[in-house]
């Protein structure tokens, strides 16, 4: 079974998220737990967070379905020492608040070296910085999205996630979230269904299906390659509908949250309604 949704608003409360999802049809969501443009935060209340689980159960959704997003400010791999242990102590808050509320993943990108270490450097700050903060949490899943490769952020190759994840020491609690527009951009072609298989196919010899917990639905106002992130609504940009057919229709991809991140939420009904459509539907 697919589960589409959006990453939808939790302004006014963690609490309206599942309740937003669910007024646009959807079976999956992602939010933000906090300002994502803000380190602070006021701890979730026992209010709030039995208000939002009454509200997950109303909506049908399970833990697994709801992928959190952290803030921007974060980057793991920031090669200033003060400045990284402010993320990870970020990070960490993030990580608690979503076992607070009961879920098990929490969607990150990995981070940026700010030309002022080498990749491989950057890398190893970032899978060290993730060890730390899954030894002092715990029941959450680090979900590392792949980047668009846009100025010095990593991970936009399936290499660089697969050397992350080769240095965490916790394999049960890492995984990866797909981004459609970011994958498109940095260079592996989905538009196709002979491209789609073989990016998925790089994709499980490279880091490996089992790894992966969700994917961000986005088509690509960028061309190809172009190592520019700027999402687009779905088959209004370089990607077309195509790709989006084939990850319907994809079993590898059942029970996994599909997020729309694309960029007219008052489309986000007729574009979950549109792929629902495209189950059955050959390639």
């Amino acid at each position: 079974m697919k589960r589409v949704g959006a990453h939808v608003s939790a302004a006014g409360g963690v609490f309206n998220a599942p309740l937003n999802a669910q007024a646009i049809g959807a079976k999956a969501f992602a939010l933000f737990t906090k300002n994502q443009k803000q380190w602070a935060a006021k701890p979730l209340t026992s209010q709030e967070i039995d208000q939002f689980h009454a509200n997950m159960q109303a909506g049908a959704f399970r833990p697994q379905d709801v992928l959190p997003h952290d803030g921007y400010l974060i980057n793991l791999g920031n090669p200033d020492e003060d400045a990284r242990e402010k993320s990870l102590q970020s990070f960490i808050v993030e990580l608690n608040r979503c076992h607070d509320l009961g879920l098990v993943l929490l969607n990150f990108h990995p981070g940026s070296h700010l030309k002022k270490i080498s990749v491989s450097d950057c890398l190893a700050r970032i899978a060290e910085s993730v060890n730390r903060a899954l030894e002092a949490t715990q029941g959450v899943m680090a979900v590392i999205e792949n980047t668009a490769g846009q100025g010095t952020n990593l991970g936009h190759t399936f290499e660089q996630i697969a050397q992350i994840i080769d240095w965490v020491e916790d394999k049960s609690r890492i995984g990866v979230c797909l981004d459609t527009c970011h994958a498109f951009t940095s260079g592996y072609d989905l538009r196709t269904p002979e491209a789609y298989r073989e990016t998925m196919t790089q994709f499980d010899h490279t880091v490996g299906f089992s790894f992966l917990k969700g994917m961000h639905l986005n088509d690509s106002k960028p061309d190809f390659g172009s190592r520019v992130d700027r999402h687009e609504s779905l088959g209004k940009g370089k990607l077309g509908l195509a790709p989006f057919r084939q990850i319907m229709n994809d079993p590898r991809l059942d029970d996994i949250p599909l997020i729309l991140e694309t960029i007219e939420p008052e489309l986000w009904p007729d574009e979950i309604a549109m792929l629902y459509g495209m189950v059955g539907e050959n390639g």
